[in-house]
């Protein structure tokens, strides 16, 4: 059974939040711009876990990092 849409957005919200926590002041819009498409990627292919949305949120912030 499909998980409600807004308990996805509440899990993404948290883990965007949790990963972003380490840069200063939060991030700046366009870090967690990329973090939250990249989240929004893989919630379109199968409802992920809390625990696999921060796994590809901190390899989207890894690749933000080494992109700049």
């Amino acid at each position: 059974m499909p998980m409600p849409a807004d308990r996805v957005q509440m899990r993404m919200e948290k883990v965007l939040e949790e990963t972003c926590r380490r840069l200063p002041h939060g991030g700046n819009h366009e870090v967690r711009s990329f973090i939250a498409e990249r989240m929004l990627e893989a919630t379109s292919r199968h409802q992920p876990a809390y625990g696999h949305l921060g796994i590809v949120a901190r390899k989207a912030l890894a690749d933000y990092q080494a992109a700049t």
